[in-house]
């Protein structure tokens, strides 16, 4: 990239962003009261109920099944593909 195109950019750049001035800066309200609110509330229950065995194997979507019967399929057929999977994860 050259100079002329570096300038370019950067005269794009600042014509499309709007300026940001003192008055822009600063917040409209106090955000302290909120997280403080927020912090003191109760943790929400978990969604589903039982142990996390149940929760991580039961409780699946259909199509976590498909992708991981699609992975051994995969797998199946082209065993050479097991370190481009590992490489993935």
């Amino acid at each position: 990239m050259n100079e002329s195109e570096k300038a370019r950019i950067a005269k794009l750049l600042k014509r499309s962003l709007p300026p940001v001035t003192e008055e822009s800066a600063q917040l409209s309200r106090d955000l302290w009261p909120a997280m403080l609110q927020r912090l003191q509330q109760p943790a929400p229950k978990a969604r589903f109920g039982g142990t996390w065995l149940e929760q991580a194997w039961f409780n699946q979507a259909w199509f976590d099944w498909a992708l991981v019967a699609a992975a051994v399929a995969w797998l199946a057929f082209f065993p050479s593909a097991i370190p481009v999977l590992l490489y993935h994860l």
